[in-house]
């Protein structure tokens, strides 16, 4: 049997050439450089737009503008890059998430995926009559086909609509984790087992709008042969954010990609974070200093997040992030996928989704 082609991604009147879609990662680690990169070799590109405005002179006066001006900067930039497809990734826990979701659409953004939260009312953000006119596609993130249902359940019932696509994350992705600390490692919750009861759920769904509703496979998709395994299993495409970041178009500093290159298996580590999930990151000395009850003193002028837990954190998620993507291993940490222990050089994002295409070849 000759190997079989990589089918094309569509989404709505959206045909992606590659169904590889960048995940989105925050506080500048994926912003327009590495995603018109990715759009421009036939995969989508996504901005995340999580913590986007904080190196703006402003964001700790007025984090909102900061953040919205920033965000729609990034897309014009992106959309200078590439005539590709440019997605944006924005947190539902965000405390500007409806202001951060009317910016995307008013600048055109292709896509929005939005995760960290369940996206009940996000057509609610404009009037009926103008969401019908809408063209940029809607694409919640889920970690069960509960919380599919309830999402698409609601749309259906309050709209007369659903989601565009949906992307099921599994228990391996980096940073925050949809799933209690018992669950991550309980095989029961892998990707493998949760990904065919989305499909099952979507089901009804796709015979109500009438139209294809794409599931997507993501967290700790690392290969071209985990693609191949996930599209035989119905996926439509596969979200992957860890592989990327070790590319050179990726905007996080040498730094922090070398903090990827240079960790081990045993440094992956589960931590509790300030806004209460578990989260995945790479284990520095940061991270032991807050795990033997040492406390980052700060002032919290915005409150970015709705979940964060101000009192009892130990420190700032956004500044210690913020800082580890600007190279400042020493005041924050990285987060990263399960399988971030296998990188072991940058590479271009070219040659990255050459190498996947070739995997993908080779295991079909």
């Amino acid at each position: 049997m000759s190997p079989k082609k990589i089918p094309k991604l569509r989404i709505g009147d959206l045909e992606v050439d590659i169904p590889i879609i960048q995940g989105g990662m925050g506080v500048g680690v994926s912003l327009s450089g590495l995603a018109s990169a990715i759009a421009n070799e036939g995969g989508i590109g996504v901005i995340s737009a999580a913590g986007i405005g904080m190196l703006e002179a402003d964001f700790e006066r007025n984090f909102k503008e900061a953040n919205r001006r920033v965000l729609r900067r990034e897309i014009i930039r992106a959309k200078e890059m590439t005539k590709g497809i440019i997605g944006v990734n924005i947190l539902v826990a965000l405390s500007d998430y409806d202001e951060l979701v009317k910016t995307a659409v008013a600048e055109g953004a292709d896509l929005v995926f939005l995760g960290a939260g369940l996206p009940l009312k996000v057509p609610g953000i404009w009037p009926l009559d103008e969401w019908e006119k809408v063209t940029t596609k809607i694409v919640p993130i889920v970690s069960s086909s509960r919380a599919a249902k309830i999402i698409f359940q609601s749309w259906q019932k309050n709209y007369n609509c659903v989601p565009d696509a949906v992307v099921v994350e599994g228990p391996l992705a980096g940073g925050h984790l949809g799933f209690k600390k018992e669950q991550i490692n309980d095989p029961a919750y892998t990707l493998e087992k949760i990904f065919p009861e989305v499909i099952s759920v979507i089901k009804p769904f796709e015979q109500f709008s009438g139209k294809k509703i794409p599931v997507i496979a993501a967290g700790g998709v690392y290969t071209g042969a985990d693609i191949y395994k996930f599209i035989r299993l119905g996926a439509s495409g596969v979200q992957m954010a860890t592989r990327f970041v070790a590319t050179y178009e990726c905007d996080a500093s040498v730094e922090f990609k070398d903090a990827y290159i240079k960790c081990n298996k045993e440094d992956l580590v589960i931590i509790d974070s300030p806004v209460g999930l578990p989260g995945r990151a790479i284990r520095n000395r940061f991270l032991e200093e807050i795990e033997s009850g040492n406390k980052m003193p700060f002032k919290c002028p915005w409150k970015c997040l709705k979940t964060c837990d101000l009192k009892s954190s130990p420190y700032c998620i956004a500044k210690a992030l913020t800082n580890a993507k600007n190279g400042h291993l020493e005041q924050g940490f990285a987060f990263a996928g399960a399988n971030a222990y296998k990188i072991d050089k940058i590479i271009s994002v070219k040659e990255l989704l050459k190498t996947l295409l070739m995997e993908y070849e080779k295991a079909s």
